[in-house]
């Protein structure tokens, strides 16, 4: 090596011991800072154990030591996902795809289905009270402020001349009448969580990501959550077909044909495995099939986006290889659903984002999952067969846009007003309430529960947050930062318009969509950040005086 070159890296490690090195006054700081972290961290959790020692020994003399337990684990969760919003917020973002596992390991109780709100609650007002001092905008994006408020008082005016009207007078619904046990407000309430309740997840994510690092760890943390999902649902399917898990294979009569959560099989919950009968609907980590099912079809945007827009080969592999997975769970789960839509979305994608061209990327791994499914046709040609007959099947039976339009019809029939039925009528999680009516569709659900002007009013909510997320999309310059936003916004794009079945309902689509819109709404200022970043580094080069000794 020339000594030139020598004395240079020299120069540059002493520079930067130089950097590195504090002062005796810094260290002193830092060692009183770490300090006081650790004060503030032992005082919140002596103060967090307390509080829950006190209401558990409370709720233990209603609910027993389960209500005990609870109450002290979450006051303990509560209080550190205020303090720590950041953290909690990943917590949140990890619990979901696992809660239906955890939640049947330690108890089946609906309670516990509500566990990752005790992360989430906790940090949103964190977040809340910091853009409240910082004076920063708490609703994000702002061009939404409009139509939100409008649909929020269009659905408070339901909440009032509805289900306001059936705690007054159970006997004012007609459908209502024989369940005089109701509680129309409860419900209301509920349904009106259900629909908007993780609206602020855009605004919690938008500042959880404060630049590409962040947005980095956040992505690669999602593609990391599918591939373990993935594969744990590849494995619970090889334990049915060895025999290790029985399934439903001893069910008599109409048994052999429902899921149900004695057969659940190590993780998720509600199973169906009849292989007598050629029927199989797998949870995967999950609560239900159809959860699982939309899990499979949302992953596929997040796959995607990773697998062809992460800087790092490593980290696209790992996408790629997610994707394949996703695949392989469509074909076993015996969700028709997740096997029509998963290709379909696939492709979309490629459209869309126009990454046809570096389709290239995905041929390795293509391969490997053609081989796959080779042997798995040669081996189980029975089982092929009856997925595609099931999809086809159920076509010819049910076309998706004949049942669509019947719902459609028989909704209309039903309407009472111009306020529906009441907020949390058809959703199924408020059927502890009140009398719901089980709508497999999503629009005529809403027409269903809020009429024709709150329909119109979601619709104009999700249309202009479907807007703007394009035309924050159309904003960004970096490639990569480009086809994640891309693929982000066909996300939000296909659930805005999506009517079969009710995703938005329930977990995940119902984080991941709003999830997903806070995402991209940050790219165009990652963007902007390292455009900056970019040009001040350039500026430092240019304005660098090369030594003589070294140019010559």
């Amino acid at each position: 090596m020339p000594k030139s070159k020598k004395k240079n890296q020299s120069v540059k490690q002493q520079s930067n011991s130089k950097k590195t090195t504090l002062t005796l006054k810094e260290k002193f700081a830092q060692k009183r800072q770490i300090a006081r972290q650790r004060k503030e961290f032992t005082n919140l959790l002596t103060t967090a154990i307390f509080g829950g020692l006190f209401l558990g020994f409370i709720l233990f003399f209603v609910g027993g030591i389960k209500a005990a337990v609870s109450a002290l684990l979450g006051t303990i969760i509560m209080s550190f996902s205020y303090k720590y919003p950041r953290l909690a917020l990943y917590t949140f973002i990890i619990y979901i795809p696992f809660a239906g596992t955890i939640t049947y390991y330690i108890g089946s109780s609906p309670v516990l289905q509500l566990a990752k709100d005790s992360f989430y609650i906790p940090a949103l007002i964190g977040i809340w009270q910091t853009c409240r001092q910082k004076r920063l905008p708490v609703i994000l994006p702002t061009g939404i402020k409009t139509p939100l408020f409008i649909f929020l008082g269009l659905c408070m005016l339901t909440f009032l001349f509805a289900n306001g009207m059936q705690q007054l007078n159970p006997k004012s619904a007609e459908l209502f009448q024989k369940a005089p046990q109701e509680l129309p407000i409860g419900m209301g309430i509920l349904g009106l969580k259900v629909l908007l309740g993780y609206f602020p997840v855009i605004t919690c994510i938008y500042y959880l990501i404060r630049n590409q690092k962040d947005f980095l760890s956040l992505s690669r943390l999602q593609v990391s959550l599918i591939l373990i999902c993935c594969t744990l649902g590849l494995i619970q399917y090889l334990l049915l077909l060895t025999g290790i898990c029985q399934g439903t294979r001893e069910a008599t009569g109409d048994a052999l044909f429902k899921a149900t959560v004695k057969a659940r099989c190590y993780f998720g919950g509600a199973l169906l495995y009849s292989p007598s009968q050629g029927v199989i609907r797998l949870p995967g980590t999950f609560v239900a099939p159809w959860q699982w099912a939309w899990f499979l079809i949302s992953s596929t945007f997040f796959a995607f986006a990773t697998g062809f827009g992460d800087p790092k080969i490593k980290w696209r592999t790992v996408g790629l290889v997610s994707m394949a997975l996703i695949f392989v769970n469509a074909a076993i789960s015996g969700q028709r659903i997740a096997l029509a839509l998963v290709p379909f979305c696939f492709l979309l994608l490629l459209i869309i984002t126009g990454k046809i061209g570096d389709l290239k990327r995905f041929i390795p791994i293509g391969i490997g999952l053609a081989i796959i499914l080779g042997i798995a046709i040669v081996n189980y040609p029975e089982i092929v067969q009856e997925r595609i007959d099931s999809l086809f099947g159920r076509w010819e039976a049910s076309p998706p846009h004949e049942f669509i339009i019947q719902q459609f019809e028989d909704t209309w029939k039903e309407q009472r007003g111009f306020f529906g039925r009441g907020l949390g009528r058809a959703t199924n999680s408020a059927r502890a309430l009140g009398k719901t009516r089980l709508i497999e569709t999503y629009y005529p659900k809403l027409l269903y529960e809020i009429g024709v002007l709150g329909t119109l009013g979601f619709l104009a909510l999700v249309t202009t947050l479907t807007v703007i997320c394009y035309g924050q999309y159309r904003r960004i310059k970096n490639r990569n930062f480009r086809s994640y936003a891309a693929a982000m916004w066909t996300f939000i794009l296909f659930i805005s318009y999506n009517t079969y079945y009710y995703p938005l309902d329930v977990d995940p689509v119902a984080v991941y969509y709003w999830f997903s819109a806070g995402i991209l709404l940050k790219l165009p200022v990652i963007d902007k950040q390292e455009k900056i970043l970019e040009n001040s580094q350039g500026t430092k080069r240019k304005n660098t005086k090369i030594p003589k000794s070294i140019s010559s």
